[in-house]
Parts: C-alpha cells; structure tokens; sequence
C-alpha cells in the first residue's frame, strides 16, 4: 500500500515486474474484443502504456485457424522495445487452454493473460470468461494446465465475480497465485453488472490484500487523477484503462507518465490527434482490407472525432455523420482533413 500512496507524487521507486519482465510503468491498455486492434495497441505503446492487451483468442478459435483470430494475434509493430507483448487467451478445458497458451507463445507472446472475466453471453455460454468464476476448482485447473505448458509469464484478468451474492474474485486470486499466476488484473464488477453502475474500487482492494502478486486495478479509470485515486484507494500495483481510451489511445501513456512523475502531459494537439486517427484508420484497411477495416475503423473514428470536437460537436455534426458512414476510404481521409486540420484552421484565423 506504501507504495500505491507515493504513486503520483514522487518518481516511481521501483519497476513493476511481471514475472521476469520489467515494465517501464503502471497504466495498460485493457483487451477489449473488437476495439483493441493490433493498431490501437501500436498507437498507445508508442504514446507510453506499460503494456498493451491483445483482443481476447479463443482455443476454438485457434483451432479453426479463423480470419478473426489471425488478426488479433498480428503483431502489428508491438513488442519492438516499447512494452512487451500480451496475447490474452480462453478456453473452458484444460487441453485447450494448454494448446492455447502454447500457441500464443508460438506467435511470439512474451506474457499470456487468461480471460476469466468477459461477461458476453457467446464466451460465458460457452462456459469460458467470468462463467469460470462459477466453479474455482476448475479455474484453478485451466490455470496451472496454462502455467505448465509455456515458459513465459501467465496472468489472469477477472471481475469481482458472476453476481453479488458470489463475489470471490479474492479467492479465484489466491487459487491463481497458488497455481503459478504472477499477476491478477480485475474489473471492480460483477458479470451481473456487466458495464452498468460504478466499479467497485473498495472490492479490488480486497483482492489486493489477499494475494502477494502484483494485482492490476481496472473499471472507470479515466484521467490521471482518477489512476492516482484509484491507487490509493485499492493499494493496486497498477491500473488498466479500458472504454476510457477509445478515442484517446495516447491517454494511458498519459496516466504511466503522471503516476511516474505527479505531473500531467500536454493534451495532443488537434492537428496530432488528426494525425493519429488516420494512422489508426490506415493500419486497420491494411490489417482488414478495405471494406472490413472501414467497418471497423468508424467506432474509432467516431470517438476520435468526438472527443476532439468537444463543445464545437454540433457544429460539425454533418461530417462527423459523414466519417462513419463513408463507404469509401478516400472520402474518409478527406472528413478527417476536414475535422481536425482545414476546418479549423479556418474557425481559427
């Protein structure tokens, strides 16, 4: 906890260790299933996140050998000095997630995080994600099978629990530790919940202090003053930032940086901020192709344009519509030349 209580008010002592990596800071890019694509996690290493979390593989869908799957274990430019890489993976049996966990290694994963927190009826039906947080034995058997069968560090991310009445995030902790976890990541939720009401920072705490290894705070963490607040709070080695940096994948380097240093980064600029959105929108038509990667890119380009434009939203409303209904990738680069350069050098002058 001593440690938590100086983050952002002196230099950080010590690096957190993940296993035998060292992490340059204590804020990560959450995984998110079709947000956090191999550009998005480019984009915010370069910008400073500790480290970056593949979208969540599926040993079915390793096994497939699936499009979808290809694509969230790209490598995208990651793991070149900047932050290690992560490649988060579920299975429900203990031979997939072994082959699962070798796989990812095989692609050049230099940390497996296990997913025993998604709350999305397609992985919780299939008895994988938080579903797991209903029978720990099991969980704790997927873990040890996963530990086994790779030589790389294994975490695991979950949430409080599947509902109120069975909050045992704490107990699924120490099962992990016990079976060769070397950090615990978790959502201050319940499955339940999924993303409705407030995280439950007090709850991630708990877990905090019945585990030795590093636990990673995570839900509704979006500033740098809310990482300092949620530190303090939890007693967590590091934070995780999720919906918060769609949009903004520079802002979790942000938050590394003010928990490092108690002094806050410069805002992008909008001219930077353009520049970002349209490296974001070329890596995925490259990665998807041109139609699915426009499809893709439009909740990225949506939030990218709305939290530049701010208060001057309306204003622009018809070519923010027009970016992410566009169905031509030269139209889009052009609404984005618009939005975050001509426009507003115009407004401006």
């Amino acid at each position: 906890m001593e440690t938590a209580k100086k983050l952002g008010e002196s230099p950080d002592p010590a690096p957190l260790r993940v296993g035998g990596l060292a992490l340059a800071g204590r804020a990560m890019l959450a995984p998110m299933a079709g947000v956090t694509d191999p550009a998005m996690r480019r984009i915010a290493e370069r910008y400073g996140a500790s480290a970056t979390v593949s979208e969540m593989v599926t040993a079915d869908g390793l096994a497939r050998g699936d499009r979808e799957t290809r694509l969230r274990l790209a490598c995208g430019g990651q793991g070149l000095g900047f932050a290690p890489r992560v490649i988060q993976i579920a299975a429900r049996d203990r031979q997939g997630i072994a082959e699962a966990a070798r796989h990812a290694q095989d692609c050049g994963a230099q940390w497996i995080d296990i997913n025993m927190g998604c709350p999305c009826k397609r992985v919780t039906g299939g008895l994988a994600g938080s579903a797991l947080m209903r029978d720990l034995d099991h969980a704790a058997s997927l873990i040890a099978s996963a530990v086994r069968a790779v030589g790389v560090p294994v975490s695991v991310k979950m949430r409080l629990g599947w509902d109120d009445a069975s909050r045992n995030a704490a107990e699924l902790a120490q099962r992990a530790e016990n079976e060769g976890a070397v950090l615990v990541s978790v959502h201050g939720r319940t499955r339940a919940q999924f993303y409705n009401g407030a995280a439950d920072w007090a709850a991630i705490g708990e877990v905090k202090r019945a585990v030795r290894i590093p636990v990673v705070a995570n839900g509704d963490c979006a500033s740098p003053e809310a990482a300092r607040d949620m530190l303090r709070l939890t007693g967590a080695d590091a934070v995780m930032i999720g919906r918060a940096a769609l949009g903004r994948p520079w802002m979790v380097g942000d938050i590394a940086h003010y928990l490092a240093t108690g002094k806050r980064r410069p805002e992008p600029t909008l001219a930077t901020r353009g520049r970002i959105a349209l490296e974001h929108f070329e890596g995925l038509l490259v990665a998807m192709g041109a139609s699915a990667g426009l499809r893709h890119a439009r909740k990225h380009l949506a939030a990218y344009a709305d939290h530049a434009l701010g208060d001057a939203a309306q204003a622009r409303a018809e070519p923010r519509r027009a970016l992410v209904t566009s169905a031509a990738p030269d139209e889009v680069r052009a609404l984005i030349e618009c939005l975050f350069f001509h426009h507003y050098r115009e407004e401006a002058a």
